[in-house]
């Protein structure tokens, strides 16, 4: 069978990521909505992103595994597929209970892809391009989250269709990108790992917990507190806080994702070409906690804008695609999956509790600012900790651990 071209399968990859965040993303703008119909709490409204995010996280490790054993391609297809689905449901949704448990559905279907796909992507890309191969595809996140902030005010406030529509909507592209992904994306690595399992099985868990990993995972799970924090509440937040109309927190809360593309390319790329990825990495950790602490801080406007646009350009957008190729780097090719599903769901688990635990001190200080601000101290956290990774450890050590392995097996 002729083999897809990159090009496109990058390109598919895009796309899977611009329909997740905007499913996730619809949800933002129509909060407010959604709690008015069924007269929920915000501790109530962030629980429904952390219903989304416990089950999206509650997948990364288990499709590291599916992965190896029916192969990367099919389990992200289906997934992709539940996702569609889920997210159609999600719209159909009549009381506030089924609603979560179709965002459960949802999340379930999503978590399938984040190992599957970087394990392709990363096993088809030459290491001298990772980086930025790896922002290229992130910019699907980018794009998404602006699609879904800026499309679901739109179709919900300014078209008056209601808080369901934009679900509906974006549950067709989703079946339909899962198809096409379905129909040209290949990848045996499967078929590979089945003929030395037992020795990998031996060095996995070494391998995916050395000192660089767990530094890593502490980092990315800082991380992503903040932005989840951020995405779940900003339109709100803005619209509460700061009294911005509610069909302009869309277009507001884009500006995020949209400085985030250049940000994303521009490390990605420097990060393929520099011999320690390390400062690249705490400094832009650093960068993205400046940027929460000064966002709730500043009364200014303008300076809200420019705080947003930086953290866009500098924050966990533009940190992913340095961490996921530093991530190759110090890890085998044949436990890409894995790792990359041990470091989301270190990251997803800060989703689960940033939405609910912004929500709470809101109702108890009667502020989202805390949020903000215990979002950059764990950055900063993060970035201490990856302070302390050793920049000998390369992807040949991980090897040489797993024929090590090999021949202990042989003597035993």
């Amino acid at each position: 069978m002729k083999k897809t071209h990159p090009a496109l399968v990058i390109f598919l990859f895009f796309l899977g990521w611009v329909f997740m965040y905007a499913d996730r993303n619809i949800l933002s703008p129509v909060m407010g909505s959604i709690g008015e119909e069924w007269n929920l709490d915000q501790t109530e409204l962030g629980l429904m992103a952390t219903v989304f995010f416990a089950a999206y996280a509650f997948m990364q490790i288990p499709t590291g595994f599916l992965a190896d054993k029916f192969g990367r391609v099919k389990v992200l297809v289906v997934g992709f597929i539940v996702f569609g689905v889920g997210t159609y449901l999600s719209g159909a949704s009549t009381t506030f209970g089924i609603f979560l448990l179709m965002r459960a559905l949802t999340g379930l279907g999503e978590g399938t892809y984040y190992g599957s796909q970087y394990g392709i992507s990363s096993t088809i890309t030459p290491k001298k391009y990772r980086g930025l191969v790896s922002a290229i595809i992130n910019s699907g996140m980018a794009f998404g989250i602006s699609l879904g902030f800026m499309s679901s005010s739109y179709f919900t406030y300014t078209l008056n269709k209601g808080w369901q529509f934009p679900f509906y909507v974006f549950a067709i592209p989703t079946i339909l990108v899962a198809i096409l992904i379905a129909i040209f994306v290949r990848d045996d690595s499967h078929k590979q790992k089945k003929q030395a399992a037992q020795t990998q099985e031996k060095v996995a868990m070494k391998t995916l917990f050395t000192k660089n990993h767990i530094f890593v995972y502490i980092l990315i799970f800082c991380s992503l507190y903040g932005f989840f924090g951020m995405l779940t509440w900003l339109p709100y937040y803005l619209q509460t806080a700061r009294d911005i109309e509610a069909s302009q927190t869309g277009i507001i809360s884009s500006l995020v994702p949209w400085a985030s593309i250049p940000g994303a390319i521009l490390f990605g790329f420097l990060s393929d070409r520099i011999k320690s990825k390390k400062p690249l990495i705490i400094g832009l950790a650093l960068a993205g906690a400046i940027c929460q602490f000064a966002i709730p801080y500043t009364d200014n406007y303008n300076y809200l804008i420019v705080g947003l646009c930086l953290y866009g350009l500098l924050g966990k957008l533009a940190l992913d695609p340095v961490l996921i190729s530093y991530m190759a780097d110090i890890t085998p090719p044949s436990m890409y999956s894995r790792v990359y599903g041990f470091f989301n769901f270190s990251g997803m688990l800060s989703s689960i509790f940033a939405p609910y635990i912004t929500g709470y001190f809101a109702d108890k200080t009667g502020s989202l600012e805390f949020g903000f601000y215990l979002a950059g101290g764990l950055l900063i956290i993060g970035a201490v900790f990856f302070m302390f990774t050793s920049d000998n450890q390369t992807n040949g050590q991980s090897v040489k651990t797993i024929n090590t392995v090999r021949k202990e097996g042989k003597l035993a």
